[in-house]
C-alpha cells in the first residue's frame, strides 16, 4: 500500500473517531470539514509519517474549542 492511501486511511479513521467522540456536539458534515481543514493545514509538509496524528490533534482541539453547534473552521 502507498503511503498516500495509508494517510488517506489514518486520516478516514480519525474522521470516524472524532465523529463518534463528538456525535452530541456536532453534525458529521461539520466534523468532516474539521478534519479536512486540519489535513489541508499540512498540506506543504514533506514529512507525512505523522500527519493523521497532527490532524486529529488539531481538529480535536478545534472542535472542543467553539461553541456548540458552531462550524470548527481552522
Amino acid at each position: 500500500m502507498s503511503l498516500d492511501l495509508r494517510e488517506d486511511e489514518a486520516v478516514r479513521k480519525v474522521s470516524e473517531r472524532l465523529k463518534a467522540t463528538y456525535r452530541h456536539q456536532y453534525q458529521p458534515d461539520r466534523v468532516e470539514a474539521t478534519v479536512t481543514a486540519a489535513r489541508e493545514h499540512f498540506l506543504s509538509s514533506p514529512i507525512r509519517d505523522f500527519i493523521p496524528v497532527l490532524v486529529e490533534r488539531r481538529a480535536r482541539a478545534a472542535l472542543d474549542n467553539h461553541p456548540r453547534g458552531t462550524v470548527a473552521m481552522i
